[in-house]
This record gives C-alpha cells, sequence and structure tokens, in this order.
C-alpha cells in the first residue's frame, strides 16, 4: 500500500507536489492506472488512480473517500518539555503516532535542556509516521511555550502531571481518568518538573501522576503515557 499525505486536497482530482510524483514515478516506479491511497490529515482516507505519470506532476483521479477513517473514541495531548538530543524526541513523535496521539506541545520548563526546537522539522517526522502507520488523522504539533503560560491555556478534560517529588499522594492513570475522554499530561525533563511547577499545576487543577517505581527517560515517560491511554481506551 502506497500512502501519500495531501492536507490540500478538496476535490476529486489532485496532483502531487514536485517531491510527491519524483517519488511516485522514479523511487515507487508506479504508472498510469496504478492505485494509491492518500490521507489528508483530518480524518479523510482517498483511493486514488494515477492518470498522468510526469515525474514533476502526478495527476489523480479520486475513485473512493473514507471519511473518519479510524476515529479514536477519546483524545490525548502531550506536553513535553524537549530534550537535548533531538533525535530522542523525535523517536517519541515517530512511535506516539504510530501508537495514538492528537496534539503535542513542546514546553520550556526551568531544567529544560533545550529551549529551541524546529517545529518544520518534527513535523516531518510525524508526517512520515502518519503514512507508514496508516492513519488519516495528523496529529497538532504546537509551537514550543514555556511552561507557565501554558498554564494559562484552557483545556477541558482531564489534566495530569507526571513527577518524581514526593510531596503527596501520586496515581496511576487508570485510577485518575476514566476512558472515552480528553486527556492532557504534562511530561517534564530529565531533571524532572522543578516543585514550584508541579505546585503551580497543582493548583491549576492537575492530578499527580504516578508512571511507576523504574525510571524513565523523557521520551519514554512521554511514550508510556501514550501507551497507557490508548490501552485505557482500547
Amino acid at each position: 500500500m502506497h500512502i501519500f499525505y495531501t492536507p490540500d486536497i478538496t476535490q476529486n482530482t489532485y496532483t502531487l507536489n514536485e517531491e510527491e510524483s519524483k517519488h511516485c514515478v522514479r523511487v515507487l516506479r508506479l504508472t498510469i492506472g496504478s492505485i494509491i491511497n492518500l490521507v489528508d490529515g483530518k480524518g479523510s482516507f482517498y483511493t486514488a488512480e494515477i492518470t498522468a505519470d510526469n515525474p514533476k506532476k502526478v495527476s489523480l483521479s479520486v475513485l473512493k473517500v473514507e471519511t473518519e477513517f479510524h476515529k479514536r473514541n477519546h483524545y490525548l495531548h502531550v506536553a513535553v518539555a524537549p530534550t537535548k538530543n533531538i533525535d530522542r524526541i523525535e523517536w517519541f513523535l515517530e512511535k506516539a503516532t504510530e501508537l495514538g496521539i492528537d496534539e503535542v506541545t513542546p514546553i520550556i520548563t526551568d531544567r529544560s535542556e533545550r529551549r529551541v526546537v524546529k517545529e518544520d522539522r518534527l513535523n516531518k517526522v510525524i508526517t512520515a509516521a502518519v503514512k507508514q502507520s496508516i492513519k488519516a488523522y495528523h496529529p497538532k504539533l504546537n509551537d514550543a511555550i514555556a511552561f507557565d503560560d501554558f498554564l494559562k491555556e484552557p483545556f477541558d478534560g482531564d489534566q495530569l502531571i507526571a513527577h518524581c517529588i514526593d510531596n503527596g499522594e501520586k496515581r496511576f492513570i487508570s485510577e485518575l481518568v476514566a476512558p472515552h475522554q480528553k486527556y492532557l499530561i504534562l511530561i517534564g525533563p530529565e531533571g524532572d518538573f522543578t516543585p514550584d511547577e508541579v505546585n503551580l499545576a497543582l493548583n491549576k487543577g492537575f492530578k499527580a501522576l504516578t508512571l511507576g517505581d523504574n525510571r524513565l527517560r523523557t521520551e519514554t515517560a512521554a511514550l508510556s503515557v501514550c501507551f497507557e491511554i490508548n490501552y485505557l481506551n482500547r
């Protein structure tokens, strides 16, 4: 199955951009009459036929459209402190997209090792994972934002913060939330959130979350909550 990401598709005909056209003709060796699939990132899954196989401009005719393709019964937003090694956050985005995630926000905390994030590069990782895992919904990647400012933004759903500070009771995801809801989960940097940051989140209504006794890297912790939420909503 050959899948192309076409976020601007609106008609029954479509033309791939030059990069995708070259990949289609030169790499995949597809020709007129070949059947491919398209996803728009908004939930629609298309089956299309190649009607012109120019390596600079492949033309398509849409044969079938499936809307709300594999629509999920919940909404997961993970706000995570970017890792110093960008490869590790790219790994998280790839695997989280495969497992299922709806929105990601890089948050800059007091102990953040990385304060600049190139969203274009990270979006390419997400797009590749969308195609590889046959997803019709493209996770939203927000601009990096300071932790304090992020907490000021409204969110209608369950709000959790994972941290390692021993300042009160922390509970597991399955004890804190119910299936089929909206979830916002905060994951801190390698040095964890500061006590002030944790208290600020708790005062904003966030619930304290534990991920168990194991010491996890930032990207592992972020991925583990994706797995747990998806398992809860299986």
